[in-house]
C-alpha cells in the first residue's frame, strides 16, 4: 500500500472523510484548511498547499466509549489573563519542575529526591505509591508506556478500567483511536511516550480530583524531565487543565502554544470525546497538524496557531 493509500485508510479510521483528487496527487481531508505552505510530515508524507476545505464529515459513530475523559462541562467562560495580542499563557505557568511546582512531599517516600530518580526508580515509586486514596481502589499503577527517548510525550488525563486491568494507558477503544490519530501524522506508537496526569483509576472512571493531581504531578514532571520530548500533546479537558492550571474550555485551548516544564505543549480533545463527538475529530486533525509543525519549529512561540 502506498504512503498515500495508507493516510487516507487511517484518516478514514479516524472518522475524517478523505477524498481523492482527481490529478491524482495527495488526498483531501474534510476541515482541511488552506496552508501557505506545508512541511513534511515523518513517514514520507507531504501535507500539500493550498488544500481545498471540504466540508462533508464522517457519521456520528453509534456506539459510545466508556474510556476516561467526561463530556467536556459548561466551566467559566472567563478568557485567560493575557495580552490580547497575544493569546498565551505561558506567563503563568512554570518554567521548571523546581518553580512554583514542588512536588508533593505526601507523594515521595521519606528520603527519596523523585528529581534525582531514574526510570526504574521512578517507577518502583510509582507503582508503591500511597499519596492518596486512589491507591486503595486500583488494580494497579498505570506509569507510562513508549519510547523514553521521543521528540512527542501524549498526556492523558487518567487511566480507565482497560488501563487499570493491564497497567498501559490508551489501550481501550480511545487508544485505538490515539493510535489512527498518530499514524495520520506518520508517527507509530513506539515512536512516542504516553503517560497520564496521575496514575491510578479514579472509581468508576470520575475525574481526578485536584488534589489527586497534585500529590501526583511530581511523577509526571519527572518523566517529561527523563523523555526530554520536543512538544507534548495534552489530550483532554482535564488533563489541560491540571497542567495549566487554567479552567478555560478546552475549545478556546486549541490552536496556542504553551509551556509546561519548559517544554512546549499544545491541546486537542481526548480520543474518548471524540467516540461521543464524532463532529469534532475534523477539530483535532487541525490539531495535531498544528502540533506537527510546532514539534518541527515551522509555528514558533507566538502562541497562535
Amino acid at each position: 500500500m502506498s504512503g498515500a493509500a495508507q493516510r487516507r485508510a487511517y484518516l478514514q479510521a479516524m472518522g475524517i472523510q478523505a477524498w481523492v483528487r482527481r490529478d491524482g496527487d495527495s488526498p483531501l481531508v474534510a476541515g482541511e484548511a488552506k496552508q501557505d505552505a506545508a512541511p513534511p510530515v515523518a513517514g514520507g508524507e507531504v501535507l500539500e498547499a493550498g488544500e481545498a476545505v471540504v466540508a462533508s464529515i464522517a457519521k456520528p459513530q453509534a456506539t459510545a466509549s466508556h474510556e476516561t475523559a467526561a463530556p467536556e462541562a459548561h466551566v467559566d467562560e472567563r478568557p485567560l489573563p493575557v495580552e490580547p495580542s497575544v493569546p498565551d499563557v505561558r506567563s503563568e505557568l512554570p518554567a521548571s519542575p523546581s518553580e512554583e511546582m514542588p512536588v508533593a512531599p505526601a507523594a515521595i517516600p521519606p528520603g527519596v529526591d523523585v528529581n534525582a530518580l531514574g526510570w526504574d526508580a521512578l517507577q518502583a515509586v510509582v507503582a508503591r505509591c500511597t499519596a492518596c486514596d486512589l491507591h486503595a481502589t486500583r488494580t494497579q499503577t498505570v506509569f507510562g508506556t513508549g519510547n523514553r527517548t521521543a521528540d512527542w510525550m501524549i498526556v492523558g488525563e487518567a487511566p480507565g478500567a482497560d488501563e487499570d486491568q493491564q497497567g498501559e494507558p490508551f489501550v481501550g477503544r480511545a487508544g485505538q483511536l490515539l493510535n489512527n490519530m498518530l499514524r495520520a501524522i506518520g508517527l507509530q506508537r513506539e515512536q512516542v511516550y504516553i503517560a497520564n496526569v496521575i496514575k491510578c483509576r479514579p472509581p468508576n472512571n470520575r475525574n481526578p480530583h485536584v488534589d489527586e493531581i497534585s500529590q501526583c504531578l511530581g511523577y509526571l514532571q519527572r518523566q517529561i524531565a527523563l523523555v526530554k520530548p520536543r512538544l507534548i500533546l495534552v489530550v483532554g479537558r482535564v488533563a489541560a487543565h491540571g497542567l495549566l492550571k487554567v479552567d478555560t474550555p478546552l475549545g478556546k485551548l486549541r490552536g496556542q502554544v504553551y509551556r509546561f516544564c519548559d517544554t512546549p505543549v499544545v491541546v486537542t480533545y481526548h480520543p474518548a470525546y471524540l467516540l461521543r463527538t464524532p463532529r469534532d475529530k475534523a477539530k483535532s486533525w487541525d490539531d495535531l497538524r498544528f502540533a506537527h509543525r510546532v514539534a518541527e519549529g515551522h509555528d514558533g512561540e507566538d502562541g497562535q496557531a
